[in-house]
């Protein structure tokens, strides 16, 4: 019954202004797929929850996820990401008092994630920021001054050893998650000199360049100020019935740093529903991009196993199998909503890769949305 008024639903939306178009694509095996072409979540700026505002590699708008969880869950139903990056899917279940899980590969993923399901007080946070260390107990990363002015680097370095702490709580892992999302940028809310986004951090040869290209040098930075300012602009909407709604489903939680094509920690017939987006073929170097991040969570970049999968024929081996694993936990009648879109130029359309590796996963792939937008931010 869900699925068809789905597909009643996705022909008949008009939420933007516009009629839906429809296509199909061929179904292994004989039949179509039915498509559909329409805007089903805006892409303006700031309209989801201000606790989602944190800045990872080629994440998408929690308006994605919510479009699924809505329509397709309950409350109580577990809702899980295998690829889950800084945890749209699961913090945005989470506020919709569904069960959040998700799996990631590289650790930062779950520390961006589980700090946001226990989100402190403000007063918590002003009194934590009063008690951090700013003298480093360790000898400074001088490489690191291409980007920091020493007194930054010198605090960065003696928050970083007090974050890793075995006995860190639930505001410093919340305070270690703002600091990381503040570690470099292109304003003055970031701890660095002018560089690139934050969700990209250049090398240390290439942020010289910039200096020298911009005739600059690493500022001074209120470290506390940019925290707290921070804090408040991710807990600005969050209410006390959220909050109450986020205690409530968290105990459910389950995260898992793994590869997501072997999960035995999420029990099979567990998941209600899957949303998610896998890394694209070729597309961005999770790996080298998270760099400076892993260094202020004392990993090492080169160790973690990221897939960064190259050739087509790689790209559906690998997504067969993770789709093979979600095959194992979704319940009977879960569903999968799995992200995917155009690379080498639109040459690639990956939805005609993707539903015959569903296929071969066991799945039934039920329809493809085509969501179609004029982005108003690049």
């Amino acid at each position: 019954m869900i699925c068809q008024d789905l597909h009643t639903e996705l022909r008949e939306f008009r939420e933007f202004g516009a009629e839906t178009f429809t296509a199909a694509l061929p179904r292994p095996g004989g039949g179509e797929v039915p498509v559909y072409v329409n805007e089903f979540w805006t892409a303006r700026q700031r309209q989801a929850h201000s606790l989602h505002e944190v800045s990872y590699r080629a994440c998408f708008k929690p308006q994605l996820p919510r479009f699924f969880i809505s329509r397709l869950t309950k409350p109580g139903d577990m809702v899980y990401d295998p690829f889950m990056g800084r945890g749209t899917t699961p913090v945005e279940a989470a506020l919709l008092g569904r069960v959040p899980a998700g799996c990631d590969i590289n650790p930062i993923s779950a520390r961006f994630t589980v700090p946001r399901l226990e989100p402190p007080e403000l007063s918590a946070v002003k009194l934590r920021l009063a008690e951090l260390p700013r003298t480093a107990a360790e000898p400074l990363r001088e490489d690191l001054l291409a980007f920091y002015h020493p007194e930054v680097l010198e605090a960065l370095t003696a928050m970083r050893a007090h974050f890793l702490r075995p006995e860190a709580d639930a505001v410093d892992a919340w305070l270690h998650m703002i600091a990381t999302n503040r570690l470099t940028g292109h304003s003055p809310g970031f701890f660095s000199v002018y560089s690139l986004p934050p969700n990209q951090a250049v090398s240390v040869k290439s942020q010289l360049r910039i200096n020298e290209k911009r005739n600059q040098t690493p500022p001074p930075r209120d470290i506390g100020a940019i925290l707290l300012k921070k804090s408040k602009q991710l807990l600005g909407d969050l209410t006390a019935a959220e909050r109450a709604t986020l205690a409530a489903v968290r105990p459910g939680g389950r995260f898992v740093i793994s590869s997501c094509d072997a999960t035995p920690e999420i029990p099979d017939n567990s998941v209600h529903l899957v949303v998610t987006s896998p890394p694209f073929l070729d597309e961005v170097n999770y790996q080298i991009d998270n760099w400076l991040r892993c260094w202020f969570h004392n990993l090492d970049a080169a160790t973690i196993p990221v897939w960064q999968i190259r050739k087509l024929e790689m790209w559906r081996e690998k997504m067969t199998g993770a789709l093979r694993e979600l095959h194992r936990v979704l319940v009977p009648g879960g569903w999968v909503a799995f992200e995917v879109g155009e690379v080498k130029g639109g040459s690639i359309r990956l939805e005609e890769t993707i539903i015959p590796a569903a296929v071969d996963a066991g799945l039934t792939p039920e329809l493809v949305m085509i969501n179609s937008q004029d982005f108003t931010k690049t």
